[in-house]
Parts: C-alpha cells; sequence; structure tokens
C-alpha cells in the first residue's frame, strides 16, 4: 500500500453512489498478472475490472512519451491520429471505483490526465474516457521500455485484441 490509499480510499466515499464512466483501457491494466500484482500491493483486492468489451480507439496512436524509472525507459500515452485507429476494451466503471482506475492509470501522482476520446464497439460510436501521459511530463529522452511493450503485448494477447495490431504493438515506434 502507498500513500495514496487514503486519498482513493476518501475519494471513493464522496463518489456518487450510482452512475458508470466508460473507460477506454490500451495499455498494461490489460495485463492481468500485472493489474493482480498492482492491486495486491495497493490493497485494492476487492476491487476488479467488468469483463469489458472489445473497443476500437478512433482517430488514435500509442506514443511513448514518458520516461518511467519503474518500467526503465519510456512507456506509452496517446497521441491524435487522423485516420488511424488503436485497441482496447471498454469498461464501464462504477463513479465510486473510479478513482482506483484513476490510482491504476497514473493520475492520482500526475504522470497522467484524463482525456475523451471516441470509440468504437459493434459497430456504434461511443465517448468514453481514457488516460494519456500528462503534457508537462512528456518527453522523448531514453529508450522505449522492453518490459513496457512486453507486458503491453501480454495484455493485448489476453483481452482478445486482434492478432495484427498485437504483432504492431512489438515494434514500437
Amino acid at each position: 500500500m502507498d500513500s495514496h490509499y487514503d486519498q482513493v480510499m476518501k475519494a471513493r466515499e464522496q463518489a456518487k453512489s450510482s452512475g458508470t464512466r466508460l473507460y477506454f483501457a490500451y495499455s498494461t491494466i490489460l495485463d492481468r498478472a500485472a493489474f493482480l500484482e498492482w492491486r495486491s500491493q495497493h490493497a485494492y483486492e476487492f476491487f476488479d475490472l467488468p469483463e469489458g468489451q472489445l473497443a476500437e480507439g478512433q482517430e488514435l496512436a500509442l506514443t511513448y512519451d514518458f520516461p518511467s524509472r519503474w518500467w526503465g525507459g519510456r512507456v506509452a500515452g496517446l497521441r491524435d491520429a487522423p485516420g488511424e485507429t488503436l485497441w482496447g476494451r471498454l469498461f464501464a466503471i462504477s463513479e465510486k471505483d473510479w478513482p482506483i482506475v484513476r490510482h491504476k492509470e497514473g493520475a492520482v501522482t500526475g504522470m497522467c490526465v484524463e482525456r475523451p476520446v471516441r470509440v468504437r464497439v459493434d459497430g456504434k460510436d461511443l465517448e468514453a474516457l481514457a488516460f494519456t501521459t500528462n503534457p508537462a511530463r512528456a518527453s522523448s529522452d531514453g529508450p522505449v521500455s522492453g518490459r513496457f511493450v512486453d507486458a503491453l503485448v501480454r495484455g493485448a494477447t489476453a483481452a482478445g485484441l486482434p492478432a495484427g495490431y498485437v504483432a504492431r504493438l512489438r515494434d514500437p515506434k
């Protein structure tokens, strides 16, 4: 457990009891083993991600723009990319559990920020929230983290993302 646990639990207590947020997950949260390890380290064993649905982020691409000491290199955020798509899963997260997702994604520490994205699920366009690198902390310094790419590929494979997309993840640009 880290110092953010109390902050997250207070936000959970203050959250509206009803309502959900649509969350587009495209990164290492899809790696079940890594998620379970993080969840255990932060005392959130009571929380689990719902099943979610395969989703295609519209006009988006990955950009490796955050140097992470923990991952040992740069990790991915999002960039606007007309004509491109990015795969992930769409989850309906309760308002009460949203602070946990914010913690996992690094918004609590200021590493990441929430941003709206457009996703396509079963032929329908929806608006969701995703997390990306805080622009004030973005940098192209250093190499892309190989450990991060491995976790990204594991998560994408486990999440059932298209094989062609998973293959592209193996070669970050």
